[in-house]
């Protein structure tokens, strides 16, 4: 009875159970075609730009943003149209402003009402002025700018109100080294290194005691840590801070130092590189060359004859200045048909030096005179028994004459001992730097 119930339940309800679970063809098919329609929009969302398909062009990604380059006074570069001059000497600001569209009184006006800013009678010819004018068909002058120097300049404001403002560009210091070897001239050295030329001078004026610039031998080298002061990309002055220089076969070494609140350069045993004499009677800055040097036995040029020339030549451009060697003070100042003009100065109870050949004497110096180490005390010129320009320099020791040249001055104002932690710290520093340098020298050349 059971088992016969049973059946009949199936048989009752079995249809509608089956039409459940297999319903009718159509709504299969339509149930099917939905899931499939499910599965291809998921593939669609995944893989198509909804950018494109709903608004019909590419998407354009970020929006870039437009770098705005400055110049070297701050102006963005596409804001102004620019021009530069060079000032000549027969120009005036007026000449220049009112052709720029600048009225008389606004220049009166520059003149006057901003003397205390920059007083304009200072505007040199050579330098750089620039001008900004608006983009636009009217071609207005919006500002001037004139470079007083490699670091300041003067801004001319013209829009609304007249304006002038001092500016200085941004200065930085970088700590750099370079060596070198002497093939022709120290000035050629410090070129092919890629250096400021202003380091001929330093270098020169650092060890002006110990080497003259102008008798420097082939294969003699050089070492030098400096700090440089860089506009831009422009170096507009440099400072030797630590510096080695081999010179005949000698290594002499210089490490700057601040003593008593003055600047000097010291040897690593805290010697001063001050002497009591200088090694040339002329500024290691301006331009001459060694064109006879001392001898016993020499075949004067213009007598044809030998005779002793006991003195250093040097040849250099009629009116160079001529620097007393050291302290002392003048004891002849005469003219003669061999030596021309001519100085004498008495340095101390040894020494005495003399400077022949001169076209005229130093303001001040007259018999009597005192004289200061570098002190100008004449010039260059082709007085007396002489080819062309130049100075014969002698020195005198206990009145018998010696090589300038070879001549051991003694040094004065050492590192005083209550300095010398500080001073050795220092040294031992810059050596230590000195060795880094070189060894990322010899790293960068086994690269290439």
């Amino acid at each position: 009875m059971v088992r016969k119930d049973k059946i009949r339940i199936i048989l009752h309800k079995g249809p509608t159970l089956i039409k459940q679970i297999f319903p009718t063809r159509k709504k299969a098919i339509i149930r099917g075609g939905i899931g499939v329609l499910i599965i291809i929009l998921f593939w669609l969302a995944t893989h198509i730009n909804w950018v494109i398909l709903l608004k019909g062009y590419p998407d354009p990604g970020p929006i870039p943003v437009q770098e705005v380059r400055y110049d070297e006074f701050d102006f963005p570069e596409d804001s102004f149209h620019k021009e530069t001059i060079y000032i000549r000497s027969d120009q005036f600001l007026s000449d220049i402003l009112v052709g720029r569209g600048v009225s008389l009184q606004t220049i009166d006006k520059i003149a006057r009402n901003f003397k205390y800013v920059f007083d304009v009678r200072n505007i040199r010819s050579g330098n750089q002025m620039h001008f900004y004018y608006a983009p636009d068909s009217s071609h207005v002058l919006n500002y001037m700018i004139y470079e007083k120097n490699a670091i300041e300049y003067v801004v001319y404001d013209f829009r609304d109100s007249l304006a002038v403002l001092m500016k200085q560009k941004e200065v930085t210091t970088e700590v750099r080294y370079m060596e070198g070897e002497i093939r022709s001239s120290l000035w050629n050295a410090v070129e092919d290194q890629g250096a400021s030329l202003e380091m001929v001078s330093e270098i020169s004026t650092v060890f002006q005691w110990m080497i003259d610039p102008y008798s420097l031998n082939r294969g003699d080298k050089f070492e030098v840590i400096y700090e440089s002061q860089v506009v831009g990309e422009i170096t507009i002055g440099c400072k030797v801070l630590a510096a080695r220089f081999r010179y005949s076969g000698r290594w002499f070494e210089a490490f700057q130092y601040v003593q008593n609140g003055r600047l000097g350069y010291f040897n690593n045993l805290g010697e001063s590189l001050k002497r009591a004499f200088l090694k040339a009677p002329l500024d290691p800055k301006t331009t001459f060359r060694i064109s006879s040097k001392y001898s016993n036995s020499r075949l004067h040029p213009v007598l044809r004859i030998r005779r002793p020339h006991h003195g250093v030549d040097y040849a250099a451009p009629t009116g160079t200045p001529v620097i007393s060697i050291g302290d002392g003070k003048v004891i002849q100042r005469s003219f003669s048909s061999g030596s021309g003009n001519m100085i004498k100065i008495k340095h101390n109870g040894t020494y005495t030096s003399g400077y022949m050949h001169l076209s005229k004497y130093g303001s001040g110096i007259t018999v009597g005179a005192s004289v200061r180490q570098g002190q100008v005390i004449g010039y260059v010129g082709a007085t007396g028994l002489a080819t062309g320009p130049h100075l014969d320099f002698r020195i005198w020791q206990n009145g018998q004459p010696v090589d300038p040249l070879k001549i051991e001055a003694p040094p004065v104002e050492p590192i005083e001992l209550k300095n010398r932690p500080v001073f050795d710290s220092i040294v031992k520093n810059y050596k230590a730097e000195f060795e880094k340098y070189k060894a990322g020298l010899k790293a960068t050349e086994g690269t290439f």
